[in-house]
């Protein structure tokens, strides 16, 4: 691991202290951490969600709403003859 140092505001810092222990930190590093990873998973997520975004629309087949209602049916019914559930 490596050593990075930076500076805050104080008030930013005083926010921090102030949600440590309720939130289970034990130290302001752990808090820092997590954020961090937080928020390359966010920025990591949204980039997917940009990309899967550009393909709205691109399949070369329609499904109609009722087919894919039709599809879910079927599903339901062949897990329920899976697992011996009853459906209404």
């Amino acid at each position: 691991m490596e050593t990075i140092t930076f500076k805050l505001q104080e008030n930013v810092l005083k926010k921090i202290d102030g949600i440590l222990r309720p939130l289970n930190f034990n130290t302001r590093t752990e808090f820092i951490r997590e954020a961090i990873r937080d928020k390359l998973n966010k920025v990591e997520t949204e980039k997917f969600m940009r990309k899967l975004a550009q393909h709205k629309g691109a399949a070369k087949v329609h499904v109609s709403d009722e087919r894919l209602h039709e599809i879910r049916d079927e599903v339901a019914k062949e897990y329920a003859r899976k697992f011996g559930v009853e459906l209404n």
